[in-house]
C-alpha cells in the first residue's frame, strides 16, 4: 500500500480526485490536506462579485469529492514538508509519511511589498478572505453605506475585471451613493500581455462606466484611506483593492525544494520537482522550468489531466510522460455586467454572447465536480 498526499484543493487537484474516484489506483491510500471544506473556482469569482452567482455556484465541495475518491480528508493547513524524509507537517500537529506528494495550493496573495499594503489594502487573494470582506461591504451598501471611492491597484486583467464587477454590484445595490472608481497601473496601458484591440475595448468600457484610468502610476506607500504615488499626488480613497502579481506560499523555499527566482516550485515537463522527483506540483504554486506560463486558472485547469496521469504512473513505478502547456490560452474577461471580451493572441471579440459563452463553459466545468453522493 502506497500513500499519496495531496496538499491543497486547487484546480488541478480537484481533477485528480475526480479521475481517481472514477478509476481508483490500486493499493493506494489517498490523503487530501486542505484548510477549507470547499474550494473556489477562480473563473467565476468576478461573476460572484458582480452578483451573478451564489457561493455554491462557484465552489467545489472538497469533502464530498474526497469521499467520492475514497480519499481521507484532513481539514488543516500544510506547514511544510521534509522531501528527503518523506514527511508532511500539518498545522493540526499531524505528521504524514508519504510515498508521493503533490502540491496545488495556488498562490498565497498578490505581491504586497509596498509599505502599508498589507495593513491597509484588500488583496484579492487569498480568495476566501477577499470574499468575506466583500460580503461585509455589500451588507453595508445594502444599508446605504457604500464606499464613496474605490481604488484598484493593478490594471491587469484581474484588477480590471474585479473592479468592474465591484462597480456593477454596488451601483445596483446603492445607486444613489454615486461611488467613484479608479484603476491604477504602473505601466503605460492596461491589460499588459493582451493585444491592442482588447486593450482599446476595455478603455472604451472604462470610459463609458466613468472609471478613471491612471497609468504609469506606481504606488510608493499605502496609508489609511490614502495612496501615495511615486513622483505624483496622494489619492484619497475609502477602499483600496489590490491585485498585483501573485506571490508563492512561504514554505516551499524553506524545505529544500527547488524554486524559481520568485519562490515558486520548479517542476519538469512531467510536473515533478526538479530536485525531488517524488514531489509533484501544479497550478499557481508551480513553474514548469522549460515552459513557464502566466499564473492563471486556465493553465491550472489544463494541468489536472497530465498531473493525474503521471501520479498514477508513479504509483505503478512507471516512468512519467512529458507534458507541454499550450502557448496561448483563451481569456474570457467580463466587464461586470453580463458582457465579456475574448482575448487570445491577436483575437479580440466582445458582446453579451461572449459572456453567455463563458457562463456555459464555467457552469459545465463546475458540473463535473457536483458529486451527488
Amino acid at each position: 500500500m502506497k500513500r499519496l498526499v495531496l496538499i491543497g484543493g486547487g484546480h488541478a487537484h480537484v481533477e485528480v480526485l475526480r479521475r481517481f474516484g472514477m478509476n481508483p489506483p490500486a493499493q493506494t491510500e489517498l490523503v487530501l490536506v486542505s484548510p477549507h471544506p470547499d474550494t473556489p473556482y477562480s473563473g467565476m469569482l468576478p461573476g460572484w462579485i458582480a452578483g451573478h452567482y451564489t457561493r455554491n455556484d462557484c465552489h467545489v465541495d472538497l469533502a464530498r469529492l474526497a469521499r467520492f475518491s475514497r480519499c481521507r480528508f484532513l481539514q488543516t493547513s500544510c506547514n511544510g514538508i521534509n522531501p528527503d524524509a518523506r514527511l508532511v507537517f500539518c498545522e493540526n500537529g499531524q505528521t504524514l509519511p508519504f510515498d508521493l506528494v503533490s502540491v496545488d495550493v495556488g498562490s498565497r496573495s498578490p505581491a504586497l511589498e509596498t509599505p502599508g499594503a498589507v495593513e491597509h489594502a484588500l488583496a484579492v487573494k487569498p480568495i476566501d478572505q477577499f470574499m468575506a470582506a466583500w460580503e461585509a461591504i455589500c451588507r453595508r451598501a445594502a444599508a446605504g453605506h457604500a464606499p464613496r471611492h474605490i481604488a484598484m491597484v493593478a490594471a491587469g486583467a484581474a484588477g480590471t475585471e474585479v473592479l468592474l464587477s465591484m462597480q456593477h454590484r454596488l451601483r445596483r445595490m446603492a445607486p444613489a451613493l454615486h461611488t467613484e472608481f479608479e484603476l491604477i497601473g504602473d505601466g503605460p496601458d492596461l491589460l499588459p500581455g493582451h493585444n491592442a484591440a482588447v486593450r482599446a475595448m476595455f478603455r472604451r468600457v472604462l470610459e463609458a462606466r466613468g472609471v478613471k484610468l491612471r497609468p504609469n502610476s506606481r504606488v510608493d506607500r499605502v496609508d489609511p484611506g490614502q495612496l501615495q504615488l511615486h513622483d505624483g499626488p496622494k489619492i484619497a480613497t475609502e477602499l483600496i483593492a489590490w491585485a498585483t502579481g501573485a506571490s508563492p506560499s512561504l514554505w516551499p523555499a524553506c524545505v529544500g525544494l527547488a524554486t524559481d527566482e520568485r519562490g515558486f516550485l520548479l517542476v519538469n515537463d512531467a510536473l515533478q520537482s526538479v530536485s525531488h522527483p517524488l514531489v509533484f506540483a501544479a497550478g499557481d504554486i508551480a513553474t514548469v522550468k522549460n515552459h513557464p506560463r502566466p499564473k492563471s486558472g486556465v493553465f491550472a485547469v489544463r494541468a489536472g489531466p497530465p498531473l493525474e496521469h503521471n501520479l498514477r504512473r508513479a504509483l505503478e513505478d512507471l516512468p512519467p510522460v512529458a507534458w507541454q502547456p499550450q502557448h496561448h490560452a483563451l481569456a474570457l474577461i467580463t466587464t461586470g455586467d453580463r458582457h465579456a471580451i475574448a482575448s487570445r493572441g491577436d483575437l479580440a471579440l466582445q458582446g453579451d454572447w461572449v459572456w453567455q459563452w463563458k457562463n456555459w463553459i464555467d457552469r459545465r466545468f463546475m458540473r463535473r465536480y457536483k458529486i451527488s453522493a
